[in-house]
């Protein structure tokens, strides 16, 4: 090293331990294995993401079981003799639930060649704020001309998909600090074989991959607040991070709520969270959406439904209890030297800043399992730019096209253990967690810079942590 890469290594070593010193103060270092308190699970194979709370009740076990089977088994055409799953379509992105949520894990991008399932296209045209308020008060968006607010690539057989979405990708290649290399995949995409007429020249889209499913019940439990307390959406200490809340419509209530759910915090609850898929991903109608994502000039209405609704109001409560029960698995290695400095890096470099290590829960009536949680997801549940390449330009009620949520990181060490195929980001775009670590942009692009001046073995370390939560 020459002299002037030598003091242009040790500078910003200096003001990495500035950073550190004003970053870690205010961010705790996780002292338990149990990051989803009593109820964390001691699982860490292919079933790691898939077990009940374990403090949850034997009764609600029974209730677990019964959700499970309407989240993991298919739904079919109507009319059927399984008239409890019936009424599917016509146009729809996949049969079942674990279709998307792969042993209730992260989805993957499809190999060349392969329909996507777990990876699909938000659609939506460009909104006048005055013209279409109520509309975006209640939808968020506004829904593109005929193919509505989701491309569905799956029909039943008397009809037609939507459309073919294919995604290809580049590499590019990132230039570490001390000369390695990592290659991104950069994913382009294509709607293709229109069967109901073409899209419109202002379309906007975004590529939605199925998250992880461990914790919602107690992200859910977490006190509004809180998560308001931690929103800086002018920044206002300075930090270059402005967190700010994203405020959607609540079906059930008619009200304006917090969101806290879906890539861009734009569902305020589980339930809503997993009708709207039934919706949007199966064509199944609900109590809360009377409706699917088909347009009457799709003539989705010419077929047989399944019921009216098709989602019953019990099977509707006993997929969300199921959602809203998937336990966390355990920390790993925390005794680990390694995984203690990737710790104390992750804090030092502002990461902590958007991926809030704990919270507390409040009083959930009847859901004594997920009360007075002490809980480590990771996560503020705040809306944050993350800068253009992470951008898909597709505004959802309060949230900018270059925003996104907070997704927690508990459990997320295990994530390919799960699903090998597994990808991570918003559309999976990240092969591996270094990656993902390495498209972060905007309030984000300070801890990323932070990664790669860092030495190869403080790297590591970090990655250790990630991979041990």
């Amino acid at each position: 090293m020459d002299a002037s890469r030598h003091l242009i290594y040790w500078l910003g070593a200096w003001l990495l331990g500035l950073t550190a010193s004003v970053h870690a103060q205010p961010y705790p270092l996780q002292d338990t294995s149990k990051s989803g308190d009593a109820g964390t699970v001691e699982q860490f194979d292919h079933n790691a993401y898939s077990l009940p709370l374990a403090n949850q009740s034997m009764t609600k076990r029974l209730d677990f079981s019964v959700g499970n089977s309407f989240f993991r088994n298919p739904w079919v055409e109507a009319p059927s003799s399984t008239e409890a799953r019936d009424g599917l379509g016509p146009l729809f992105n996949t049969n079942s639930c674990q279709g998307c949520h792969i042993k209730d894990g992260r989805g993957h991008p499809p190999a060349p060649g392969e329909t996507p399932v777990s990876l699909f296209l938000r659609l939506s045209v460009p909104a006048d704020p005055d013209k279409d308020a109520e509309l975006l008060e209640r939808q968020g968006v506004k829904p593109a001309p005929v193919y509505g607010t989701q491309l569905q690539n799956a029909a039943l057989p008397s009809f037609k998909p939507e459309a073919d979405m294919v995604v290809k990708y580049r590499e590019r290649e990132v230039k570490l600090d001390d000369g390695s290399k990592v290659s991104l995949q950069v994913p382009e995409y294509r709607i293709e074989n229109l069967n109901y007429g073409s899209l419109p020249e202002d379309l906007l889209t975004s590529p939605r991959m199925a998250p992880p499913m461990i914790g919602l019940g107690l992200l859910e439990a977490i006190p509004e607040e809180d998560i308001l307390a931690g929103a800086d959406p002018q920044d206002t200490d300075g930090d270059g991070v402005s967190g700010r809340p994203n405020q959607a419509w609540n079906r059930a209530t008619d009200s304006i709520q917090l969101g806290r759910f879906g890539w861009k915090a734009g569902e305020v609850s589980i339930e809503q969270q997993s009708l709207g898929a039934f919706a949007g991903d199966m064509g199944l109608t609900s109590s809360l959406n009377l409706k699917t994502d088909c347009d009457p000039k799709q003539r989705c209405g010419d077929i047989p439904h399944g019921g009216e609704p098709e989602v019953s109001d019990k099977i509707a409560d006993f997929v969300t209890f199921y959602a809203s029960s998937l336990a966390v698995p355990a920390r790993r290695d925390m005794d680990d030297p390694q995984v203690q400095a990737g710790a104390r890096q992750f804090n030092a470099l502002g990461c902590a800043a958007c991926h809030t290590p704990r919270h507390q829960t409040g009083q959930m009536e009847g859901r004594p399992e997920l009360s007075d949680q002490t809980i480590w997801p990771y996560t503020d549940l705040l809306l944050h730019d993350m800068g253009e390449d992470l951008a898909d330009g597709r505004p959802e009620f309060q949230a900018s096209g270059r925003e996104w949520r907070t997704p927690p990181l508990w459990g997320i060490g295990l994530a390919q253990t799960v699903n090998p195929r597994a990808g991570f980001l918003h559309d999976g775009r990240a092969r591996t967690l270094e990656e993902a670590v390495l498209w972060h942009g905007g309030e984000a692009q300070t801890a990323r810079e932070g990664y790669r001046n860092l030495p190869r073995e403080e790297r590591q370390a970090l990655l250790r942590f990630l991979e041990s939560l």
